[in-house]
């Protein structure tokens, strides 16, 4: 998936516009458009956009009404009904029931075509244990009680389960069952969202406005283009150059100068984005907390903050955002003459670009108690794979929730079936915790749950927070629709002057 101003320099210049295409730079094409098997943030983000959940993103980031247009649960919280519109359709104009949506319930837990994480179904009746290989699929807790209504029996309950639901997202079973995985591709492609696949390469996406639609008449942007430029400020500068409409991450050395340059094109949100440290618990010494403490209390946050953020970012030792978290202690430096805390160089795995001018910071603090670094930088695909093998001591890593405000968004992570949750740290308290959280449908006793699950994985040092960052978004003069206070990750909901 890599690309360079050059190979896109013939792309979409700003006399080249077509109306009513939206124009859109990220960083990375998702790794899978299907999402029983996508992991990538940016697959999260076209999902929105091609698919349709039971519930949805309403326009200032709330739940809203998705697929389904109601939804009640039983006094014992354990069992969500969800009502479906009237006259829904896939792409492709055949009817989209009940009975698909629990069909795609199944195979989201299915071992043998799903690589997601169980994430919002774990708590679904026997879907631990299909995913195991302990249950058939056709057990799980989900029925199909009318054509327009399907119900999903939990085993404790959830008070979160309809904001979960926005992601959630059906397949087309009529086309999964006659051309297997080939159904992501423009040929084959039906969904239920507000734009279909047109096209795809390894470098853009496209994609067109779908007719069927259950809200098709307020889409006003007929197709859109989507480009990935790996290189911020390649992006950044296809932007100025009228090449783009939006254009996600902007070099975080050049925020103040962007911010100058482009008045009202340069946006940002508060949002749910944690930079921190992946620690493997398996490798020695890191499996000692006090060595994990040690490493922790030696990182000056505020270099960081001042020099890699331009300041538009907060320094945390926690999980979650600034009103959750206590001061930051001061930096800790070892005493004189004491023995080396780890007698090895100290393997940092991270990405090109900002990830590795953090990791080059965070070995100089290191090197101030006496532990030396080694820094392998790379892509984000070669970067996943040895995480996920273990084969890292530290990794710099981040997550972008996107809309999901909510604290369980940051800690599920690194719950144990969380996506983030590939460290080997194994806690019994921290997923108690969790667990009891889910089951809480009392805001006011889950934000204290969430304060205790918080405070324990930063006593454990399980892995090493750095700061908080905000979302930066460029958006073209083109585009409106937007507010000021919600990520445009929705992109129907936007509107194009020439649209």
């Amino acid at each position: 998936m890599t690309t360079s101003a050059a190979a896109l320099a013939g792309c979409g210049r700003s006399g080249d516009v077509e109306a009513g295409t939206l124009r859109v730079g990220i960083s990375n094409l998702p790794d899978s458009l299907d999402p029983a098997r996508g992991q990538f943030a940016s697959a999260a983000l076209i999902y929105k956009q091609v698919h349709a959940g039971l519930t949805e993103y309403g326009p200032n980031g709330q739940l809203a009404p998705g697929l389904a247009e109601r939804w009640e649960v039983t006094p014992d919280g354990l069992a969500w009904t969800f009502i479906l519109r009237e006259g829904l359709a896939w792409s492709d104009g055949r009817p989209l029931t009940a009975h698909d949506v629990a069909w795609s319930a199944r195979r989201l837990v299915d071992p043998a075509h799903s690589f997601a994480t169980l994430g919002d179904f774990q708590n679904v009746v026997n879907a631990r244990a299909i995913l195991a290989g302990e249950a058939p699929v056709e057990s799980l807790g989900v029925e199909v009680v009318s054509d327009q209504a399907v119900r999903f029996n939990l085993e404790s309950p959830l008070g979160l389960f309809p904001l979960l639901m926005r992601e959630f997202y059906p397949f087309p079973r009529h086309i999964i069952e006659r051309v297997g995985d080939d159904w992501i591709t423009p040929a084959n492609w039906v969904s239920g969202g507000a734009f279909t696949l047109a096209s795809i390469s390894q470098v853009q996406i496209g994609l067109r406005r779908n007719p069927h639609f259950y809200d098709a008449t307020n889409v006003s942007i007929r197709t859109i283009r989507v480009e990935a430029v790996r290189d911020d400020a390649t992006r950044a500068r296809m932007f100025r150059a009228g090449e783009l409409d939006l254009a996600d991450n902007p070099p975080a050395n050049q925020l103040d100068f962007l911010r100058e340059q482009l008045g009202d094109g340069f946006r940002s949100f508060d949002a749910p984005i944690l930079r921190y440290l992946k620690i493997n618990h398996d490798r020695r010494p890191l499996d000692d907390a006090m060595v994990r403490a040690e490493l922790d209390y030696a990182i000056d946050r505020g270099f960081l903050v001042r020099e890699l953020f331009s300041g538009a970012a907060s320094p945390t030792r926690s999980v979650l955002p600034q009103m959750f978290q206590d001061q930051n202690d001061p930096l800790r430096m070892r005493p004189e003459g004491a023995p080396p805390l780890i007698d090895r160089p100290l393997q940092i795995r991270t990405t090109t670009g900002l990830g590795e001018r953090m990791a080059v910071a965070l070995a100089d603090d290191w090197r101030q108690i006496g532990v030396e670094s080694e820094i392998f930088a790379t892509y984000p695909t070669d970067l996943y794979q040895a995480v996920d093998a273990g084969d890292f001591d530290i990794a710099i890593a981040s997550f972008n929730r996107g809309l999901k405000s909510d604290p369980f968004f940051m800690l599920d992570p690194f719950a144990p079936d969380g996506f983030a949750a590939n460290f080997n740290w194994h806690d019994e308290h921290f997923a108690e915790l969790m667990n009891r959280a889910r089951r809480e449908s009392d805001p006011g006793e889950r934000e204290e749950i969430y304060r205790e699950a918080n405070a324990h994985i930063q006593l454990e040092h399980a892995i090493i927070t750095l700061v908080h960052d905000r979302a930066h978004l460029l958006v073209g003069e083109r585009v409106s629709g937007t507010r000021a206070d919600v990520q445009p990750q929705v992109w129907r909901y936007l509107e194009l002057d020439d649209a």
